[in-house]
């Protein structure tokens, strides 16, 4: 089975919210039936919960989602660190939250808006929520157009006074600055990609998946599945400016359709997995000229499957010793120990996650639990990590999120 663009998304669900009227989409249906409308909507639901004193090493877990089914938006939940239990608290409304960042002070959470038209053109938007500093509680600022269809990524700068989104439909991404009440301010620059790749089904066109800078703040990196390359910008951190870094792009095997980035915490090796080819990239990383060095792929999948299969999310533990990758189609976590010398990558095993097409998943700030979500059977699913081993060992698993599609986790506020 290919995975085109429409097997990416469900159907579209109509309704009326506020002021406008929203039809409701994903990625694969902008050819087809053309753009959809945004209206953002919100609840006062996730108000009258607050964490209790008693526990202030409990951790707060954000659940972005995909609302054209029974979602509602973003849900909020308490992760218990002694038994792994997971907790509902509250929810917040929002269309297409599909993938979440939160500042590096815990004051603000921004979700993209993942639609194809908003305000009258076509472009996605992104939305920020203010987090009440005693109870986790998530509050609406306002929002922004994020310049491209299906913005799908966002990512926050060291310094908290930027957002970097990627635009899949559009295929560029977009800064957008941060101003002192947390507003956000119009985009400060956009970068449109092109070309196109060697899966006519998936690659006729660019997709940027994702954006994230590099530890000290001085290169983005834009992972595009639709052309193969993984852009690299120089980012002005006071202009909220990108520039073609040179080399400008690091390109990939044809066919492979990266998606997302991560850095080693050493900086030293960054790492892309692949959705189309199901594999994972080290590179080495010269922090000084920002570029990329391809130094191994490897298999994500086990040697003997012959099933349908795509890569959707990559993390690395906090101690910087293993690196996790989610499966959809094999359904698992693949686990992989990284050589402290060279970042290369030796396998250490799959782990079925409960369910069906984890998305992303997200790792705790101690680093003994992953948590992944399981978005076509509703499920996050919790894992206890082996700080020796890298192994995941089932912890419990919720049902009550409709299409959860990402996960961040943050300490919770005593």
């Amino acid at each position: 089975m290919a995975f085109n663009l429409l097997a990416r998304l469900p159907v579209l669900r109509g309704g009326k919210v506020n002021q406008m009227t929203n039809n409701y989409t994903r990625r694969g249906f902008l050819q087809s039936v053309g753009s959809t409308t945004l209206a953002l909507t919100l609840s006062s639901s996730a108000n009258s919960w607050s964490l209790p004193d008693s526990a202030p090493d409990d951790l707060l877990v954000y659940v972005g989602t995909y609302t054209t089914g029974e979602s509602d938006g973003i849900y909020i939940y308490r992760l218990n660190p002694a038994s792994g239990e997971l907790k509902p608290v509250g929810t917040v409304k929002a269309d297409n939250p599909s993938y979440l960042a939160i500042d590096g002070r815990r004051r603000f959470l921004y979700a993209v808006n993942e639609v194809t038209e908003f305000a009258g053109t076509s472009s996605g938007a992104v939305s920020v929520f203010s987090i009440n500093q005693k109870t986790g509680d998530l509050q609406f600022v306002n929002q922004q157009p994020s310049l491209g269809g299906a913005p799908c990524y966002i990512s926050v700068d060291r310094n908290n006074r930027f957002v970097l989104v990627a635009n899949y439909v559009g295929g560029n991404v977009a800064v957008l600055p941060v101003q002192r009440d947390g507003r956000l301010g119009s985009a400060t620059d956009m970068e449109q990609h092109r070309g196109s790749g060697a899966n006519i089904e998936r690659q006729e066109s660019p997709h940027a998946h994702s954006i994230i800078l590099d530890p000290a703040n001085r290169f983005a990196f834009a992972s595009d599945l639709g052309i193969d390359k993984i852009m690299v910008y120089r980012f002005d951190s006071k202009s909220g400016k990108l520039a073609p870094n040179s080399p400008p792009w690091v390109q990939v095997k044809a066919g492979a359709g990266p998606r997302h980035f991560t850095f080693h915490p050493t900086g030293t090796s960054a790492y892309s997995i692949n959705e189309l080819d199901s594999t994972v990239t080290a590179f080495a990383y010269n922090k000084a000229l920002g570029v990329l060095s391809d130094a191994q792929t490897v298999s994500a999948l086990p040697v003997n499957f012959s099933g349908n299969n795509s890569c959707a999310d990559i993390h690395i533990s906090p101690n910087g010793k293993f690196l996790y990758g989610s499966n959809r189609g094999h359904d698992s976590i693949v686990v992989f120990k990284i050589d402290e010398t060279t970042g290369r990558l030796n396998f250490v095993e799959h782990v079925p996650t409960g369910g069906k097409t984890p998305r992303n998943f997200c790792i705790d700030p101690t680093g003994k639990f992953l948590l992944a979500a399981n978005q076509k059977s509703d499920t996050i699913a919790t894992f206890r990590i082996d700080s020796a081993s890298g192994r995941l060992r089932p912890a419990g698993q919720v049902t009550e999120v409709p299409s959860p599609v990402c996960l961040k986790m943050i300490p919770s506020f005593s």
